[in-house]
């Protein structure tokens, strides 16, 4: 970012800013093509003087008159048709066309790839129409509509900026090549007081024109790791969304996110409207990336009060990211609140403000410096340009949050669970035990493995690294669902954050109870039941059930299903659920309880996972999800992956019922060591999921669960497209595999090794119990009967016979052979019903086989192996290779 505080345009900024760019090259990217970029680009405000004598038309004054920056189809044909459907929209929409400009470009300077992907640049020139001459506010929402408008009918159009205060020159460029392809640049006549300026290192999508940087009002240097969330939310939101300011045009923009965009872009759509639509610049920007503010004494309580309450509104866009921001008249900066990149900025004594990743983007003199600095986490930088100074980030915090009683709105509104009055469980504790953990798939490993050391140290067990067990798709054990769910992890460029020591920064609150509109701010938006944790015990999930203060009301759906209805009817109850919940929102309620504690010998349970995920999403599309909180209240979960999954999929909280149950019967046999009381071995069990969670959703960056509910973070290996599509929308999913069918049969086989039911009588009636004893389990360690193991008593004998047996110099001895043996093992059955290579086979039909004698030696090939770890970005190209 380049900046002058006297607001007076001038080429030099550019100048300026384009070297920056230059000397920042590092930071981006190229491809196979060495001449073309992941994406350079700059923004800056509208050069009025150089448009005035470039056009064949008359201008109006500045602020009066608009420039769309349009990437338009190569093909005349289909450029006409989008252009006259522009023009079509801006008419309609009240504003007047004043003519359009072809924007002159050098297509030797750039790359074969980006020319054969690079789109036909034009500039179209609108007048503020009757009533928004003299509102440029007015105007710039207008402009907004036509946009989506525009948009939503030809996906194919893109406008890089569609505003009256600021332009964006960019593309699959290399830093050097921005000013050497827009000639426009290099004119004297060009200027302006700001231009932010980026290079593009493509780590979450591919390179594209669109995609490369400043977006319209951002310029972003990170990641946002809870995306998918982020999405999910908003479009949730918009069947809510109403504006004063807009009207009836609010309807226009939906939806708010365009398909297809980089997390950046994405983060730009939702800040442009949250702008548009009444807040400062300033204030949208703290709402979607929020300082860490809970359990700090450091800050004041009607900023801390701010935060709290817009956590209600909006779930913080959380990952490692420095965002550049600017609406033409007030420019800045933010970090995110671990400060996971470097912001440097220095304001010399002529007036100019330099921000950037680096201290020596620009060649100034140390006499010259005024004042230079650092961003730390969660600090606002910004330049009031009408103003003419740097607005600190303190003063710039208390001016947005006491613009109205935050703080109040919060502590009269917010319930507390704390505070609510406290109930009895009315299940009996133990109540049908063992059947519940056969039906819901515990095994012995469960107990003493998993729940007996959490409930001793309140904290996870420690394993080693490495899972030679079969994939849940491979097994023959009928393994959870939750199993078929891998947790993505920071790589690339966006770091894990280590949450013992970072531990002020991380959050295990979240809240329950309906969202209001996000484009206003009431009291009533702060009504929220509050947790300090999303893991509930019975006594708690009782006290939720029977929640009285004023406006929550609770409903519980059943998710089991009848076992005569057989694998078919897990989808019929799946449907009925999704309409029930949808029906008990419309009639009010907003605390819904996904129970399975109808489990019998004549019902049993959906998977607690997919019925969170088929709700969820239904709900989503129906535009109700976010008018009710979801609680999960099920005898499944028991490990900390099956937890971080379901809140995942949108659970605000859950409650193990059979693991607090299961527990309870531990501490009663004597096998919790150190701890003889059920309540003691219960918190500590609480503390150890939270400890999990917390490591979970920081492997991915995130420092909060509020970011992580819903936001999907995982990837699906092994369920079939049709089942992923439907109910976990917009989860990864690289293969096939079982769909419901296979999940309900397997379901109904874990049902059964709980109860026998007499075929002569009413199957309602429970028989004797199949098993008593739990199954052995085998997934952290081999065992007979359990999970398979690539690495078991077979391949480990036939290995350690190889290796200290025999004479290595004798070819035929039977070390040799044991060992051949060992390779046949482990590439054979052992991979087979274990991984997917496993079930891969070179296809060598019609191939001639190379001579060996000219194949290089192993000895030869193994010299060239690497394992390099970092992004070719971090470091340099030597270190590197």
């Amino acid at each position: 970012m380049v900046a002058r505080l006297d607001n007076e345009p001038q080429h030099e900024t550019l100048v300026r800013a384009l070297t920056a760019l230059e000397n920042l090259d590092h930071r981006g990217a190229a491809g196979a093509d060495a001449r073309t970029g992941d994406g350079a680009g700059i923004l800056v405000q509208i050069p009025h003087e150089f448009l005035r004598s470039v056009v064949d038309f008359e201008l109006p004054e500045p602020g009066s008159y608009a420039v769309g920056m349009c990437f338009l189809p190569r093909d005349e044909t289909a450029r006409h048709r989008i252009e006259e459907m522009i023009e079509r929209n801006v008419r309609t929409e009240g504003q007047r066309v004043l003519g359009w400009r072809d924007v002159p470009v050098r297509e030797a300077e750039i790359g074969d790839t980006a020319n054969q992907a690079r789109p036909y640049f034009r500039q179209i020139f609108i007048e503020a129409g009757p009533g928004f001459d003299h509102d440029q506010d007015a105007f710039e929402r207008k402009l907004y509509v036509i946009r989506r408008i525009c948009e939503l009918a030809t996906p194919e159009f893109y406008a890089s900026t569609f505003s009256s205060r600021t332009l964006v020159y960019k593309g699959m460029l290399l830093s050097a090549q921005v000013p050497a392809f827009f000639p426009d640049l290099q004119d004297e006549r060009f200027k302006s007081a700001i231009a932010l300026v980026h290079s593009r290192f493509s780590t979450n999508t591919f390179p594209s024109w669109d995609r490369a940087h400043p977006n319209r009002v951002i310029a972003h240097n990170g990641e946002i790791n809870t995306l998918r969330g982020n999405i999910n939310w908003m479009r949730a939101r918009e069947s809510q969304l109403a504006s004063h300011l807009f009207g009836g045009d609010i309807g226009k923009i939906k939806p708010v996110v365009r398909p297809g965009g980089s997390d950046s872009a994405t983060f730009d759509n939702v800040l442009e409207l949250l702008m548009l639509s009444g807040r400062s610049l300033p204030h949208a920007v703290m709402m979607m990336v929020p300082e860490a503010y809970e359990g700090r004494d450091d800050m004041t309580p009607e900023l801390r009060g701010f935060y709290a309450y817009h956590s209600l509104l909006m779930e913080p866009w959380d990952g490692p990211a420095a965002v550049l921001f600017t609406d033409g008249r007030t420019v800045g900066a933010t970090l995110d609140r671990n400060g996971l990149r470097p912001g440097r900025w220095a304001q010399t004594k002529d007036g100019w403000i330099v921000l950037g990743s680096e201290a020596g983007m620009l060649d100034i003199h140390p006499s010259n410096i005024e004042r230079l600095g650092r961003l730390a986490p969660g600090q606002l930088f910004l330049v009031d340009l009408e103003a003419g100074r740097v607005v600190s980030d303190a003063e710039v915090k208390k001016q947005v949050a006491t613009q109205r009683p935050y703080e109040a709105w919060h502590t009269d509104q917010v319930v507390h669970f704390s505070d609510l009055e406290k109930r009895t469980a009315v299940h009996e504790s133990g109540e049908h035990l063992r059947q519940l953990q056969q039906a819901f798939g515990y095994t012995q490993e469960d107990e003493r493995v998993l729940l007996t050391p959490m409930a001793s140290g309140g904290a996870e067990p420690i394993g080693s690294m490495g899972n030679d067990a079969a994939l849940a798709v491979l097994s023959d054990k009928r393994p959870p669902l939750f199993s078929y769910f891998k947790q993505l992890f920071a790589q690339v460029t966006n770091p894990p954050i280590d949450p013992i020591r970072e531990d002020i920064v991380m959050s295990l609150s979240s809240s329950i109870g309906g969202q209001r509109n996000l484009l206003e701010e009431t009291p009533e938006h702060a009504h929220h039941l509050v947790l300090k944790h999303p893991v509930l015990r019975n006594d708690e999930m009782e006290t939720l059930r029977q929640v009285d203060q004023g406006i929550f009301k609770s409903h519980t759906l059943d998710i089991t299903w009848p076992v005569v209805d057989g694998p078919d009817g897990i989808l019929k109850r799946l449907a009925n659920a999704c309409d029930e919940a949808y029906d008990a929102i419309r009639a009010g309620r907003n605390v819904l309880i996904l129970s399975d504690r109808a489990a019998s010998a004549s019902r049993v349970a959906i998977p607690s996972l997919l019925a969170v995920a088929a709700i969820h999403h239904h709900l989503v599309r129906e535009g109700v999800r976010l008018e009710a909180g979801l609680v999960i209240e099920s005898a499944e979960p028991r490990e900390v992956h099956h937890f971080a999954t379901l809140l995942g999929y949108g659970a605000a909280a859950i409650n193990p019922y059979l693991m607090f149950d299961t527990v309870d019967s531990l501490v009663a046999q004597g096998r919790i060591p150190d701890v003889d009381d059920a309540a003691t071995a219960q918190k500590n069990v609480v503390k150890a999921i939270g400890k999990g969670l917390l490591k979970a959703i920081s492997k991915m960056g995130i420092s909060t669960i509020a970011s992580y509910s819903g936001a999907q973070i995982f990837e699906a290996v092994g369920l079939h497209a049709d089942l992923v599509d439907r109910y976990f929308t917009g989860t990864a999913s690289r293969i096939g595999g079982v769909g419901v069918e296979v999940l309900a049969q397997e379901t109904l086989e874990r049902h059964a090794r709980a109860w026998i039911l007499d075929a002569e009588n009413d199957p309602t009636e429970v028989g004797a119990r199949v098993e008593t004893l739990l199954p052995v389990g085998g997934m952290y360690s081999w065992r007979r009967d359990g999970e398979h193991h690539m690495w078991n008593p077979t391949t480990i004998s036939l290995l350690q016979h190889a290796v200290r047996t025999g004479d290595r110099d004798a070819p035929d001895d039977d070390a040799r052979a044991k060992f051949r043996e060992f390779s046949d093992a482990s590439n054979g059955n052992a991979t087979r019903k274990a991984t997917l290579r496993g079930l891969m086979a070179f296809d060598t039909d019609g191939v001639e086989p190379v001579p060996l004698e000219e194949v290089e030696p192993a000895s030869a090939i193994v010299k060239r192996f690497v394992t390099g770890a970092m992004s070719l970005g971090s470091i340099s190209t030597e270190a590197h290779e």
